[in-house]
């Protein structure tokens, strides 16, 4: 890495407030053996948007026999609601596939104030711990007391080239300043989409990386089994594990939804594959 980035970074970091700022969030329980952590210090689950060729039951099941035990669940799979009886069967089902969520999105956030709390009400029912999320800059100021009253955390979504939360740039800008909650999902694909390198938007969020989308990508266009396309994986797990990431890391499969298990399983061995070059 050149000096001259080095100092650049430093720079970009202490205008963005960023470099002291992480989450304040509890802790989660660490696996008991070595025989335990197939992908070492990091805590690997599946967007579950992976799985939307299935319903909520299958998705699970796939889940568990992938061996895999976090979610980040997307709409169709779990809506959110503060309706009792919803709210509990919802757990019911993740308990008896052996399933935690952890995260949940991607939500849009817009100036509707009372829609806002809704969505942190039904995460908080639900024991989100964080919400990937595509907010309007309008609603960042209200994004910042619900973050603190529920203490769930926010996870900028990036979503690719020609998005408001395209670049890594973008990203910095949103989160600039901002409660220790709102950070960025970074979703190496969609990074890879904008020509950006994943392990340098993570070495720079450090703190804010809040979420991970795990993705790859061929020539920033083509969606790919993850080891197969132009992301260094190896270097951004490294890059998640020099900043202490132990948040969700969450495949995201986006190809084949009506037959996509063989394809994650390639993408899970990819992982496994590089965090033994930790």
């Amino acid at each position: 890495m050149h000096p001259s980035y080095l100092l650049n970074r430093r720079a970009l970091l202490r205008v963005a407030g960023l470099a002291t700022a992480g989450a304040a969030v509890l802790p989660l329980s660490e696996p008991a053996t070595a025989e335990d952590r197939p992908y070492g210090p990091f805590r690997m689950g599946i967007q579950s948007y992976s799985l939307r060729g299935f319903d909520v039951d299958r998705a699970l099941k796939e889940t568990h026999e992938l061996g895999l035990e976090y979610w980040e669940s997307y709409n169709a799979h779990l809506p959110l609601s503060t309706e009792a009886a919803t709210v509990a069967a919802h757990k019911d089902r993740l308990k008896s596939a052996g399933i935690r969520v952890l995260a949940y999105g991607v939500v849009g956030f817009n100036t509707d104030a009372a829609a806002n709390r809704r969505v942190f009400e039904g995460a908080k029912a639900l024991g989100i711990r964080c919400l990937s999320a595509d907010p309007a800059p309008a609603v960042m100021d209200q994004l910042e007391q619900l973050v603190e009253e529920f203490k769930i955390n926010i996870a900028i979504h990036n979503h690719g080239p020609g998005h408001r939360y395209g670049t890594l740039q973008s990203c910095v800008d949103a989160v600039r300043d901002r409660h220790k909650r709102i950070g960025v999902c970074v979703d190496t694909g969609h990074f890879l989409r904008s020509s950006e390198n994943p392990v340098k938007v993570v070495e720079t969020l450090g703190p804010r990386v809040l979420g991970v989308h795990m993705k790859d990508v061929k020539d920033t266009r083509r969606f790919t089994i993850l080891g197969q396309g132009d992301m260094d994986v190896v270097g951004t797990l490294k890059a998640l594990h020099a900043i202490k990431y132990r948040e969700l890391v969450a495949l995201e499969y986006e190809e084949n939804p009506k037959a996509p298990l063989d394809d994650i399983r390639a993408c899970l061995a990819a992982m496994r594959e590089a965090v033994q070059k930790l």
